[in-house]
């Protein structure tokens, strides 16, 4: 017997992707911007440090992390985000985790009540979303509370918007910054918002920070700065990071969760039977990579040129924005399930639907006017793609 709640889960939107382009007739050259995976140059020597640990593939890795990692995601926040001497601590703050997907669902399983306040707790997610944040939010028994994310509030959710009784039931608040799709950021006003939110009505503000390296001029501020600046408590606040993005190594599933530590222990307790740990030489790897802030930036300024290519190409048609970090273009089209049959059918794109990464409100889909193109592939490639795109919208 299957857990009922599964029925719920929303289904994939590259699963509603095939289902709508499937058999439609495409051009033989083809150019797929659909998935953020990035396929950048990573550094080359990740290959001989796997090499050269090879003889840990034998032994049990540590739960929590070898002293090699945790030293290095320690280092790598202090410095990115200037944090203050002993704010973070390595043993009571952090843990290695194999990508953010697996850090972000579990942690709602974690935080997550039978019952807050005596009624069904509620879990607060930004319109359009990243598929795990509902999937976790389902799986917890908790009723997801979609928050729209719109052109009048940056693209970022307004708590302002959340009624009190929601507020109260809430377990958790998941805020994306850079925002996926929409590549903006929240705002120092806005972090503080939803951090003394979560304090006051005891909820846990989990930031996904997985693209804060991409970015065009200014780096997008992080919720451990914040907190720093509120006095260094992290009460109530976990940050998620990964190498993905940062390093262009997807496949390498290495990522990390930190923040308020008795959240940390409960979710390192609950892990301990739940989910497999990065093997040894893998995280002797991650280390060198969050160590080494060299191959960041020639990883953002691929990105940067892929951004002035489409403000080049597209930065004339209606709806256009570079945004101010990720990947992606969120490009208002219109009607984005046509615009993606038709980028399919006459050019070879392959977009994603707007819609497809959000949830209908009592007023529409608020995604149904946009596509998400994702610019993960090389310099040539990327143009070519977009030199099709600006042919359709």
């Amino acid at each position: 017997m299957l857990n009922t709640r599964l029925k719920a889960l929303p289904g994939s939107p590259f699963e509603r992707l095939r289902d709508l382009l499937d058999g439609v007739p495409a051009p033989a050259e083809q150019s797929i911007m659909t998935i953020g995976e990035p396929q950048h140059p990573y550094p080359d020597w990740i290959a001989s440090g796997l090499q050269d640990n090879a003889h840990l593939w034998g032994k049990y890795p540590p739960r929590r992390g070898t002293p090699e990692i945790l030293s290095a995601i320690k280092g790598y926040l202090d410095r990115r985000y200037h944090l203050p001497e002993g704010m973070i601590e390595t043993a009571r703050h952090i843990i290695p985790l194999t990508g953010t997907r697996e850090g972000l669902f579990m942690t709602v399983q974690v935080i997550t009540p039978p019952e807050k306040n005596g009624k069904r707790p509620t879990v607060l997610i930004p319109n359009p979303f990243y598929q795990t944040y509902s999937g976790a939010a389902i799986a917890s028994g908790a009723e997801p509370v979609y928050v729209p994310c719109t052109p009048a509030t940056n693209f970022m959710p307004d708590p302002a918007q959340l009624s009190e009784d929601v507020l109260q039931r809430a377990s958790c608040f998941f805020l994306c910054s850079p925002a996926n799709p929409q590549g903006t950021f929240a705002s120092e006003e806005l972090l503080r918002r939803c951090i003394a939110l979560a304090r006051e009505h005891d909820f846990v503000l989990l930031l996904d920070e997985c693209y804060a390296e991409i970015y065009n001029d200014l780096p997008p501020l992080g919720g451990l700065e914040v907190c720093a600046a509120l006095g260094g408590s992290l009460k109530n606040v976990l940050v998620f990071h990964s190498l993905s993005k940062r390093s262009s190594a997807p496949g390498l599933r290495s990522g990390f969760v930190a923040g308020d530590p008795d959240i940390i222990a409960a979710f390192g307790s609950f892990r301990d039977y739940s989910s497999a740990v990065q093997p040894m030489p893998i995280m002797q790897v991650s280390a060198a990579l969050w160590n080494d802030d060299t191959h960041v930036v020639a990883n953002r300024d691929l990105y940067r040129e892929k951004f002035r290519i489409s403000d080049r190409l597209l930065g004339q048609k209606p709806g256009y924005y570079t945004p101010a970090g990720g990947f992606f273009l969120w490009l208002d089209v219109g009607d984005g399930v046509e615009t993606t049959l038709r980028l399919w059918r006459e050019q070879g794109v392959r977009a994603l639907p707007g819609a497809y990464l959000t949830q209908p409100s009592a007023n529409g889909n608020p995604g149904a006017p946009y596509i998400r193109l994702a610019l993960v592939q090389g310099l040539e490639e990327t143009e070519r793609a977009l030199e099709k795109v600006a042919k359709v919208i």
